[in-house]
């Protein structure tokens, strides 16, 4: 029999070489039905299924989508089941019903928690229930009560959402998996929870009173746990049934191109209509959906504006802005570019190697006069050089050898990337523009926005997002921000091409200091309330409300490459209620979000405590229909279907390994605190090891005389026996940034 001394040592060991826990055994797939099953601790664990079948009405730039989220127990025991899924920052959903058994129950919105008491009653009586709780602008959480055996329940979603121009073209983006997020080391919790949880759902900041991290005072909402990783060592096309789209554009003209760099797609023209499915009818769900299309006869529009009027609220209006059609001058003359590159864990690989490119091509365009700083960072942030160089062959020369030498590893300290990149001051007589690389793959971008609005100054920030599922509710809130822009280079995309483009896009806006001239019409509330600089091929949308109709001439005013410029609009708005286009109906929903996306944006960077700010998004997502940050559809049937509510066990659904992220992203159990071991933790071992040598030290001076003695005489007959190789392979699930992962 083992002493206890024998039992213990190896796990003290363990723990003080890597500081960790155990590396859970390796997720597998049972291809019986479809049905996903994960070997934790030597069991075998059946997760729930899903199925998300996409449904999109694209009428002028405005898509109407429905998401129906199909979800399915392959268990003999009730379940509990929670869903992690993204979808577009800006998209408002203002409907949600569940379907089980033959009965339909409409979705109420409610305030988040009075939604979630709901939920858990419904729960506590064996009911069915479904709760849809957002935790950032682009990521949600779908709660399902008492999935029985066999028994499916399909969730549908309604959501609006614009279609933006970019770079000339319209761009329909549909995010399909949450990438996973690092929170770092630093974050400290005030509150405990109530009760201490054994299963893997995931936690809710409704959970307890006030659970939420405070950090130098902000109070930051909890990200959810991330889920199981099905398929690490399967490849892409894990499960060929899992996602459908079914996509019809009605464009007002016809359209010239139409593609997809991310999926490969069957494309159909019905009249005016043109019918858009995935290559196969369906995909895995491990990056995200962008769709590219090209209208004709639009080369000379340069604003363009829809209206809606309804008989109780009052007139609705969209206005899109594109800059003048000329060549960008270059105002700026001598340049500061601070280059900022994530070299964290989840950029290994393909990411890193785009980011490389990008760099190559950046660096060769640098010019005389300009200077430059080359950041990287992961867990700690280090430069290419103490401060600004200057543009010389040499010092580019040296500069591509640096980035040549990079590699990916550690976790994703964002915001003290941030700081350095603005920690030293601005060349003299220079503009400074900082370039970010990364897939934003972090939970606190609330410290990040607060940290680039307080410190931006007179520089731009331009955020580049390099994989297939990047975070771009982080990216695209940094370019506000920074008063730059933010584009995105898909993993499948030609990196050179795409780096080439983007590198040269360097320059400065085209159109600046916009304002509008509404000239005697009365408008409020108008989404964004600043208007951010137009460059090269990007469009601003503008939304508002009024309350009289009629025709009016409007001005747009701004500066063109430094030059006075104004663009007179005429528009004619209607006075009364009309049944109108489809597009024009989504337009109180669309500023309805804009103007909860607006207040969150200053509940955010005013330090999350502003509670005049915390009742108007609330009213707005009541009055509307909205879910918010604040506000929660739920869903309960009338019916128990489960007459032993304890019966069912909590369970998340498995999501996919995202496309060309690496196993480095992952932990073998949630991706929420620190990328490396926490010095009390392992004080606290060498405390326990050293009093267990104490305790011990008879036994262990025994057997090391006698571990000495069995090699001398193994010495002696070496001779006679093969020599043994010594294994020196670190454990299976250790990676060298101190994550403990899943191989």
């Amino acid at each position: 029999m083992l002493t206890s001394f024998q039992k213990m040592l190896p796990l003290a060991l363990a723990a003080l070489t890597f500081g960790l826990g155990p590396a859970a055994a390796d997720p597998d797939l049972d291809d019986l039905a479809g049905s996903v099953v994960a070997n934790v601790d030597g069991k075998e664990i059946h997760l729930p299924l899903l199925s998300s079948d996409y449904s999109v009405r694209i009428d002028g730039d405005a898509a109407h989508v429905e998401l129906t989220q199909t979800f399915l127990n392959p268990t003999r025991t009730p379940l509990h089941a929670t869903y992690l899924f993204p979808l577009n920052q800006k998209a408002a959903i203002h409907a949600m019903k569940m379907d089980l058994d033959g009965e339909t129950v409409i979705a109420r919105i409610r305030k988040k928690a009075e939604a979630r008491k709901t939920f858990e009653a419904a729960k506590a009586e064996g009911k069915a229930a479904a709760l849809l709780t957002q935790h950032r602008p682009n990521m949600f959480t779908q709660d399902i009560a008492h999935l029985m055996p066999g028994r499916p329940v399909r969730i549908t979603l309604e959501y609006v959402q614009h279609v933006p121009k970019i770079d000339g073209a319209y761009e329909l983006v549909v995010p399909l998996v949450v990438g996973p997020r690092y929170d770092g080391p630093d974050l400290k919790t005030d509150v405990q929870l109530s009760s201490t949880k054994t299963d893997d759902r995931i936690a809710y900041d409704d959970d307890v009173v006030s659970a939420s991290e405070t950090v130098s005072g902000w109070q930051i909402d909890k990200l959810p746990a991330y889920p199981p990783v099905i398929g690490q060592d399967a490849p892409d096309e894990i499960d060929p049934k899992r996602v459908s789209l079914d996509l019809r554009l009605t464009a007002p003209m016809p359209v010239t191109a139409l593609w997809s760099k991310t999926h490969a797609l069957d494309v159909a023209d019905e009249g005016k209509v043109k019918t858009i499915r995935f290559a196969g009818n369906k995909t895995i769900d491990n990056r995200d959906f962008v769709l590219r299309y090209e209208l004709s006869a639009e080369q000379d529009v340069a604003a363009g504006v829809s209206a809606f009027f309804d008989a109780e609220r009052g007139g609705y209006f969209s206005m899109l802005i594109e800059p003048p059609k000329l060549p960008a001058e270059d105002t700026i003359g001598r340049r500061e570019l601070v280059f900022v590159l994530d070299t964290s864990g989840s950029m290994s690989g393909e990411p890193l190697q785009a980011s490389k490119v990008f760099m190559e091509e950046a660096i060769k365009g640098l010019r005389p006069e300009d200077h430059f700083r080359i950041l990287r960072f992961s867990n700690t942030t280090s430069e290419f050089a103490r401060g600004a160089a200057k543009a010389t062959e040499r010092n580019k020369q040296k500069a591509l050898r640096f980035v040549a030498g990079l590699s990916a590893d550690g976790g994703t300290e964002l915001n003290r990337a941030i700081n350095t990149a603005f920690d030293l001051a601005t060349v003299k007589d220079t503009t400074r523009i900082v370039v970010f690389l990364t897939d934003g793959y972090i939970g606190a971008e609330r410290d990040v926005i607060a940290s680039i609005a307080r410190r931006i100054g007179n520089a731009r920030i331009y955020a580049f997002g390099v994989g297939d599922a990047v975070n771009r509710f982080l990216l695209d809130a940094m370019a506000r921000e920074g008063r730059g822009y933010a584009r995105y280079v898909g993993l499948r995309e030609e990196a050179r091409v795409a780096a080439e483009a983007f590198a040269a896009r360097l320059k400065s806006p085209l159109l600046t200091d916009i304002s509008i001239d509404w000239n005697g019409l009365k408008v409020a509330d108008q989404t964004p309330a600043r208007i951010p600089d137009l460059f090269e091929g990007g469009a601003v949308r503008l939304l508002g409300r009024y309350q009289a109709g009629g025709k009016h001439t409007v001005f747009v005013n701004g500066l063109v490459n430094g030059r006075a410029a104004s663009l007179p609009i005429e528009i004619d708005l209607p006075g009364t209620a009309a049944a109108g286009d489809q597009a024009a109906k989504a337009l109180p929903l669309l500023w309805a979000r804009e103007q909860i996306f607006d207040k969150n944006r200053a509940y955010t960077i005013g330090g999350s405590q502003d509670s005049q700010l915390e009742q108007e998004i609330t009213e707005l997502g009541l009055t509307y229909a909205l879910q918010s940050r604040f506000t929660s559809f739920v869903a309960v049937s009338e019916k128990v279907v489960n007459t032993d509510p304890a019966s069912a066990s909590q369970k998340s659904v498995p999501l996919p390994q995202v496309s060309g992220v690496s196993k480095a992203a992952y932990p073998s159990l949630n991706l929420s605190g620190s990328s490396a071991p926490e010095p009390e933790g392992i004080l606290g071992v060498m405390m326990i090891l050293l009093a267990l040598l104490a305790r011990f030290r008879k036994q262990i001076s025994s057997r090391l005389r006698a571990l000495v003695a069995r090699i001398q005489r193994s010495e002696v007959n070496a001779s006679d026996e093969p020599a043994m190789a010594l294994d020196r392979r670190l454990p299976k699930g250790l990676r060298r940034d101190s994550w403990w992962l899943e191989s």
